[in-house]
């Protein structure tokens, strides 16, 4: 985890079934079920299933011969006698026996992983990005989903970090610029087309989350140059700092109202310049060759993360003041998350910021980016793909000052990401809970590390990366703690800014420093 020195910077294919089919469940949230542990004696079995103890879920099976069931041991149902009860190691062993699983404890949910309230946010959220004009509003979300209003609400708050009508609004404009970018005939077809019902709602929302209109972005690559306007409260310092907070990089940097990034696109390596001027972005792009319309359109993505323009603080700053926490965003009203340009980035500063200070954490990043980063000329180099990563032998990271163990996780952490194992790109669709536990089936990846990338990778708005030191530097002179707060006390004292806790984070570290927009 960072230092207190972190930087303070400023047609749908399928139908949501109303009972999910069974054994089904959301793959992307499978892990091992338990560690290897000592066999038990049938009187441990039984005293663990009297006492209905969780921890023994998973160890093994209670069969239940007078009712034909068998049940988790946890599961709270009236205990049978001792004499009517059979053990199995697995769920084969008890269906072998002519048993049926419990209806109360569901033992097949558990051994599957299985979450009916993740299945059915997963899947109403799948049929969104898949096809929004589907949906034309809320009422029509909610009646897909088969639950109430409220429920809706409270999935996706918990699973996906925002609101059913934010999730939708936010697939609309996905699903446009796909459209521009394809050539679409023009902005009202294409607004009707994802589902807008009108053409001025439609450009409001495009805007907010592009910074452009969509016949500017239906233009991107014609020059290797685009305008974003920025909103009114909008505070580059903090963006700008971020990007600058190595001033040794040779991959970004700040200066004065300008900052660069050179980046992977598909043509190859590229910087992006932004300008912060009269209110907009102004960027622009420098390449050893001429970019193509992808590649002004990726570095336009690149910008967008990279400003935190995804990102409303508004109903954040609202909730403050409803309780009493104005003086947090006091001077930073506006405040917005910077992303990194891409998810595989953010994972790197994790492992390289793990238990370090950050000049040394620059320092690492530098020798990664140094040892197998993209020049793209003017002596910049690019983040190195997770390709160039997974090449190295942790030996050449230990000669660059590497621990042993980050070298390995590094390496490592870039071979899941090339073999499809730690799919980054399907992440940023995942359920939150199931992205976090992808990441954390990384060796070296922790729930600190896990929520860093949640946060400034993935862009979820309810992180809390317990463990940071800086963090817990700002609680305490917030709060005029006698000591720093641990874990439990940081995760208790975060709670009561959910579901916005990634904003608060970042309010929090730039208390330390008391950073204001020039």
């Amino acid at each position: 985890m960072l230092s207190a020195e972190y930087p303070p910077a400023p047609g749908f294919e399928r139908s949501i079934p109303e009972a999910p089919p069974p054994r089904a469940r959301y793959t992307g949230a499978m892990d091992t079920i338990a560690p290897a542990a000592p066999p038990l004696s049938r009187d441990d079995m039984l005293a663990r299933m009297y006492a209905s103890d969780p921890a023994a879920d998973g160890r093994f099976l209670t069969g239940v011969l007078t009712t034909g069931i068998y049940c988790l041991p946890s599961c709270r149902a009236r205990k049978p006698n001792a004499e009517n009860v059979r053990f199995f190691a697995t769920e084969d062993e008890a269906r072998g026996a002519g048993l049926r699983p419990c209806r109360r404890c569901r033992p097949h949910h558990f051994y599957e992983r299985y979450d009916p309230d993740l299945h059915l946010a997963a899947g109403i959220a799948e049929r969104i990005r898949r096809d929004p004009g589907s949906l034309p509003g809320l009422d029509d979300v909610v009646r897909a989903s088969g639950v109430g209003a409220t429920k809706l609400h409270a999935l996706f708050r918990r699973h996906y970090h925002t609101t059913p009508a934010a999730y939708l609004a936010r697939a609309r404009v996905s699903a446009a610029r796909a459209l521009l970018a394809a050539g679409a005939p023009g902005a009202s077809e294409t607004a009707f087309a994802v589902g807008f019902e009108s053409v001025s709602t439609f450009y409001d929302r495009f805007r907010r989350r592009t910074g452009l209109t969509p016949g500017e972005y239906r233009r991107l690559g014609e020059h290797p140059r685009f305008r974003l306007r920025l909103p009114a409260d909008y505070l580059p310092a903090y963006a700008l700092r971020m990007v600058g907070r190595d001033p040794e990089s040779r991959a970004e940097g700040a200066r004065g109202s300008a900052a660069y990034k050179t980046l992977r696109l598909p043509g190859g390596p590229a910087t992006l310049r932004i300008e912060f001027r009269d209110g907009a972005a102004e960027c622009s792009m420098d390449a050893p060759r001429a970019p193509a319309p992808e590649d002004v359109r990726a570095a336009h993505s690149a910008a967008v993360r990279l400003l935190g323009l995804g990102d409303d603080p508004a109903p954040f700053e609202r909730r403050a003041a409803e309780r009493g926490d104005g003086r947090l965003v006091e001077g930073r009203r506006g405040l917005r998350v910077p992303l990194t340009a891409d998810p595989w980035e953010a994972l790197v500063w994790a492992v390289v910021g793990q238990q370090v200070n950050l000049p040394f954490a620059c320092a690492l990043r530098r020798e990664i980016i140094d040892l197998c980063g993209e020049p793209a000329g003017d002596g910049h180099l690019a983040h190195p793909a997770p390709e160039a990563v997974a090449a190295l032998d942790p030996a050449e990271l230990r000669r660059r000052r590497f621990s042993g163990s980050k070298a390995e996780y590094l390496v490592e952490a870039a071979r899941r990401v090339v073999a499809g194992d730690l799919p980054l790109d399907e992440l940023e669709h995942a359920p939150a809970p199931a992205a976090e536990q992808r990441l954390r089936a990384v060796r070296g990846i922790g729930p600190w590390s896990a929520q860093y990338v949640l946060m400034r990778g993935l862009g979820l708005a309810d992180c809390v990366p317990v463990g940071d030191s800086a963090l817990a530097t700002a609680l305490q002179r917030y709060f005029v703690l006698d000591a720093r707060p641990g874990p439990a006390e940081t995760a208790g004292r975060m709670s009561s800014f959910a579901p916005f806790r990634s904003l608060a984070t970042f309010h929090f570290w730039q208390t330390l420093s008391e950073a204001t927009s020039p």
